[in-house]
Formats: C-alpha cells, structure tokens, sequence
C-alpha cells in the first residue's frame, strides 16, 4: 500500500482515507472546531486550509471542486460565503491545533483543531495601510521629481544672490555698511566699532586711528544703535569743537 505524502495513513485504505479526511473538514467547517486525535488534527489542516483557499477564490469551477470532495452543499455555501468573507483579509494561517492530553481509554494525544476566523490583528492593519501610503506617495512623488531640478536651480539662485542683498543693506538706522577703503560715504562720517560698541565723530582723538566697521550719519544715530561715545559724550564733544 502507498504510503500518503503527508504523515501517516489514517484507516485501512487511501479511500478510507480521502473520506475520513473530507468529513473532518466538513464537521470543522459547519462546528468551526473539532476535537480529534494530534494525527488526524495534523492531516487535516493542510487539507482544510487548501479547501478555503478555493473558497475564496469564489468561482464556479472552485465550488464545483470542493463539491466533489463534500457533499453536504449546506457546508459547502457555508464554506463560500461565511468563512472565506471572514479570512478574506488573512494570507493563510486559516487553522489553529491545540493540544489538549491524551484521551482516557488508549491514551491516545488528543488536539482541538478550529478555524482562525478573528479579524486581523491591529498591528498588522497599521502595517498594509502603512505599506499603501508609502505606495501613494510614491507615485505622487514621481511626477514632482521632474520640477525638482528647475526649484532647486532657482533656489540656488536665491541662496547666492542672499548674502549680497543683505551686505547691501545696514544694520542699523542711518548707517551704512563699513568700505574696503575706510573712506566715509557721503553723508556718513560718524565712525563705528562694533567690537568695543563705541562711535568716534570727526574730529576726535582716536578718529583717524579708527577703522570703521559701520558709518553713521550723526551721532544720535551711532546712539539709538546702542553705539556709546568713545571717552564719554563730554570727551566727543570737546573734541568735536
């Protein structure tokens, strides 16, 4: 006798066997759980599994398959409509065995074997929906890649012409910014170091000794900066005069 590609014979032939096995799927589809020996739990979930594989495909030539190995079209619409909606989400997995002791009598090592009909697990929800955002936007993402070259340039662009616009522009009210050649601007003779924070107006006593890292209009302005007099405000004025 041949022996079974899947575990060891169960009754005296293989079409003892195709039977027995055909009516153990079909008492664990219409109960959803069964208990039986460890042996049969573990023939019987391959061939249970396969069976619901077909019943979600949901065809005709599916039905007309698991027809021809249960004849009990109660079970068999049961199969296709209840129990193939309820694991449509789950990639396999459609059985659970768990062992229970051995059997009084023979002792012989008992199993519940059920279907696995709970909705699947929050985690693995967050996983698909994750995986499908990570797929839109993707795809959302390849039609702006070919603009991105043209605002990067601009960007570019923007970035060098910054320093520039910023170097022209004065730090304070009624300045202007420091020259290569210490030459005050016209109108700006008011002479500023932002190091000591201190203005010398023409005139005084370090004023020609002093480069200018800002030049002010007047010294009310070199004031309102936060600039403060070098030697004092009596000291500027005297040497003003």
């Amino acid at each position: 006798m041949p022996t079974p590609t899947k575990g060891p014979r169960l009754g005296g032939g293989p079409a003892h066997e195709r039977l027995m096995l055909a009516n153990l799927a079909a008492a664990l589809f219409e109960h959803k759980r069964i208990t039986t020996t460890v042996t049969k739990a573990k023939r019987l979930k391959p061939y249970a599994e396969r069976l619901v594989t077909f019943a979600k495909r949901g065809d005709l030539a599916s039905r007309r398959r698991v027809l021809g190995l249960i004849s009990n079209k109660g079970v068999v619409h049961e199969l296709f409509t209840d129990i193939a909606q309820a694991v449509e989400n789950r990639d396999g997995g459609y059985t659970r065995i768990t062992k229970i002791g051995n059997r009084k009598g023979d002792n012989a090592p008992m199993a519940v074997i059920e279907l696995v009909l709970e909705p699947v697990s929050a985690k693995q929800a967050v996983v698909a929906e994750a995986t499908s955002a990570a797929k839109r936007d993707a795809e959302k993402a390849a039609p702006a890649a070919e603009e991105a070259p043209a605002e990067a340039e601009v960007a570019e662009t923007e970035a060098a012409e910054a320093p520039a616009a910023e170097a022209a522009e004065a730090k304070y009210a009624g300045s202007k910014p420091a020259t290569a050649d210490n030459v005050a601007p016209e109108g700006f003779e008011v002479k500023g170091n932002e190091d000591s924070m201190k203005y010398h107006v023409p005139g005084s006593r370090w004023y020609d000794a002093t480069t200018a890292e800002v030049w002010f209009d007047s010294a009310e302005s070199a004031a309102a900066a936060g600039f403060a007099p070098a030697g004092g405000e009596a000291a500027q004025a005297t040497e003003a005069e």
